[in-house]
């Protein structure tokens, strides 16, 4: 009975080891794996979400910062302030432009500098994005499983 119960609970939950078929030398090994192989399955997850707005998740990253800045910001702050450390930045912000979910402002004093604002397109973007945004990949866990997930990557890092 326990162990039927076990595997109903494991199938409905997920198992790294039956997922990708293997058997690991140790739990911390395990851990890791589930770490970067929980990583991409939220990725693709994302992918497909933003896929109907034009976007993808780091250009919904550089929105977030703009509209939670309040003020324009240097691209390097933005660089800085992403989830995902993306070395295509510029290109990601190139295509936000095109789109007119964001400005280029050249700064007066220095030219070299530009600051990003987001538009109100952006900002009208964000509040749709957010209306329908699913979070259903954390409906398994409770307020303390998340808070306790968190801190444990939190102490990883």
């Amino acid at each position: 009975m326990v162990s039927t119960v076990k595997l109903t609970l494991e199938a409905k939950m997920g198992n790294i080891s039956k997922d990708i078929n293997s058997n690991f030398p140790s739990v911390k090994v395990k851990a890791l794996l589930n770490i970067i192989y929980t990583a991409n399955f939220i990725k693709s997850h994302q992918n497909e979400f933003f896929k109907p707005y034009g976007i993808s998740p780091q250009q919904y990253n550089i929105l977030r910062i703009l509209k939670g800045a309040k003020e324009p910001l240097k691209v390097q702050t933005i660089k800085d302030r992403m989830i995902e450390r993306a070395p295509n930045a510029t290109r990601l912000m190139d295509k936000l432009c095109i789109k007119n979910l964001i400005v280029r402002i050249p700064c007066p004093d220095d030219r070299r500098v530009v600051h990003i604002d987001i538009t109100k397109k952006g900002i009208d973007l964000l509040a749709t994005i957010g209306e329908n945004m699913n979070l259903n990949l954390m409906d398994k866990l409770n307020k303390n499983e998340a808070e306790q997930l968190s801190d444990l990557l939190d102490k990883m890092r």
